[in-house]
């Protein structure tokens, strides 16, 4: 029997990880203490485990925690223009990067449409400056076979805007109603594009330019967006001293002597602007390809800081 206990004792000692006891006598009174010994060790090296798994849990968790606030610490959470709920964009936020200042004594009235920032001139009913975000998302929707069809939407007056003309206030005047937002860019959506019709969105444009040259500047801006991913758009029209006016009851639309664009790549830090006569501007981009700065100079107006002012390559956009 004691033979049997002593192997037992030994079969105990070595699952329990621990040494053999001292003394193997039989004794019942010390193998039984030996055995508390050896199973109470065996609890502590558990805990001590299972503590060791928790610190390093909690390393993990607070990592992870740390990791989470340095990547919104680069973002900020704004609201978009208009009425639509809010979105995180990257610290260039979209609404910061839509104001543009206009000069102190030019009527400005800014109305927040869901895609577009128009800053509306009620005294000349023509915009100052359109404004608009058109990212490589919009522009693949755009695109896509089931895009809104431009013949499903009309010119409409803007109600809420005093002085917004009427579509019909341009009939006969010899210029379109040229979208200083464009159509194709809106495509993507049926409220962005029913609002981009609004004559909020117009001035009076030579046909010719509004219908080829100025085209072909908004499709080549319409690809620069899928490929940049995220572009900053700014359209406007250049005012002479006296410009010259039309209406069909009134003579009270004003007739912008040229066009501007501005377009601002954030993620590239790339920046270009162009400047086309109201009159057909034949020839590539290249030759209306100016610096944002040339443009603020023309107009009065101010754009964001964070927008390269001197830049004309048009070789970093081609």
């Amino acid at each position: 029997m004691k033979q049997i206990l002593k192997i037992w004792v030994m079969v105990v000692a070595l699952v329990m990880g621990g040494a053999l006891p001292p003394q193997l006598t039989g004794d019942n009174e010390v193998t039984t203490q030996w055995c508390a010994q050896a199973k109470s060790k065996k609890k502590s090296k558990k805990n001590k485990k299972s503590q060791k798994n928790k610190k390093k849990a909690n390393k993990a968790k607070k990592a992870k925690k740390a990791k989470k606030a340095s990547v919104a610490s680069q973002l900020v959470s704004v609201p978009t223009i208009g009425k639509t709920a809010t979105t995180t964009v990257t610290q260039q936020s979209t609404n910061a990067l839509l104001g543009v200042g206009i000069p102190k004594g030019v009527s400005n009235q800014v109305l927040n449409y869901k895609t577009i920032r128009v800053n509306f001139n009620p005294s000349y009913r023509i915009p100052n400056c359109v404004a608009y975000e058109l990212t490589a998302t919009m522009v693949s929707m755009a695109d896509a076979p089931d895009h809104e069809v431009r013949k499903n939407y009309n010119y409409a007056k803007d109600s809420n805007v005093k002085n917004c003309p009427e579509n019909w206030e341009y009939r006969g005047s010899g210029y379109s109603r040229g979208h200083m937002a464009p159509a194709m860019d809106m495509r993507w959506d049926k409220t962005s594009m029913t609002q981009c019709f609004y004559m909020t969105n117009m001035c009076p444009q030579d046909t010719k330019l509004n219908n080829d040259d100025w085209r072909v500047l908004e499709e080549k801006i319409h690809r620069w967006a899928k490929r940049d991913k995220r572009l900053m758009v700014y359209t406007g029209p250049i005012m002479g001293k006296n410009p010259k006016m039309i209406g069909k009851d009134k003579q009270n639309i004003a007739v912008p002597d040229a066009f501007f664009k501005v377009v601002y790549a954030p993620e590239q830090g790339r920046a270009i602007a162009f400047i086309y006569d109201n009159k057909p501007c034949p020839g590539n981009i290249s030759k209306y390809a100016v610096t944002v700065a040339e443009v603020e100079r023309r107009t009065g107006l101010t754009f964001s800081s964070a927008i390269p002012k001197r830049q004309c390559n048009i070789n970093d956009w081609q």
